[in-house]
């Protein structure tokens, strides 16, 4: 299968940012800057809170709203969790699990993002699968060992009719939040090694029909020269995802 054959996703995540309110007008000017863009999936992933307002903003658009995290236990006592079956009567299609930001700032395993990647394919929705290695581990040189490591243990038990709705976002942590990007051949090398290990897992069929996102700081400036790489198929978007100028930017270098 070649690029062209599989699906182009430009995520936004929003992380903690836009109260309702902004949500909504943030939103609505995304669906209206990015409309009859079908060249990619355009989704946003707002905050729990936030994701009603912008449902109701981006109604009958083509624009997609997705969540942030979700849990992997149905109900219980898990204060401040969000279960799959609740994102899913909201309406909502993707999720993220993993963010690097989930791992360094609550705790999250690659046990614990392989359980909840589980409990939102068998509810039904899509999984932007985030994982990627820190700095130290890129200048030690082991950047291959952890993102093959990592995507083993994170896709362990998923069977491969549910493969189809996994995206992998890989986000090397050094350059999340921080302003450095890696280059488009770096990008190009470990997305090419997390199909080549996900083809080992289920197949050169599954792996090649695999979306693999990049989501290290790419923006408006950069986003075509890393989309045009064959194993690069969207982007998984930050910053510039909170600006719906740059982020309908993002989705024009998705449509060549």
């Amino acid at each position: 299968m070649k690029k062209e054959s599989r699906k182009v996703i430009i995520a936004g995540n929003w992380k903690m940012n836009m109260t309702p309110k902004a949500a909504a007008e943030t939103a609505a000017k995304t669906a209206e800057l990015t409309a009859g863009k079908n060249g990619c999936e355009v989704v946003l992933c707002v905050p729990f809170v936030d994701i009603a307002a912008a449902m109701e903003a981006t109604k009958g658009t083509n624009v997609k709203i997705g969540a942030q995290n979700v849990h992997f236990e149905k109900k219980g006592a898990f204060t401040g969790e969000i279960a799959a079956d609740m994102l899913v009567e909201c309406g909502v299609e993707y999720v993220i699990v993993g963010h690097s930001e989930r791992r360094q700032y609550f705790g999250e395993t690659d046990t614990t993002v392989n359980l909840r990647t589980k409990a939102a394919l068998d509810a039904g929705m899509k999984v932007i699968l985030c994982l990627g290695e820190v700095l130290a581990e890129r200048q030690a040189g082991i950047t291959e060992e952890i993102v093959a490591m990592q995507t083993k243990l994170d896709l362990a038990g998923i069977p491969a009719d549910q493969i189809a709705n996994v995206i992998i976002a890989y986000e090397p942590v050094w350059a999340i939040g921080t302003g450095l990007t890696a280059t488009p051949e770096q990008a190009e090398e470990v997305c090419a090694l997390i199909r080549a290990t996900v083809a080992k897992l289920y197949g050169d069929a599954v792996a090649e029909a695999m979306t693999i996102q990049y989501g290290g700081s790419m923006n408006d400036g950069n986003a075509a020269e890393l989309l045009s790489k064959v194993n690069v198929d969207g982007g998984l978007i930050g910053g510039a995802s909170l600006v719906p100028e740059k982020f309908a930017k993002i989705v024009d270098a998705a449509q060549a």
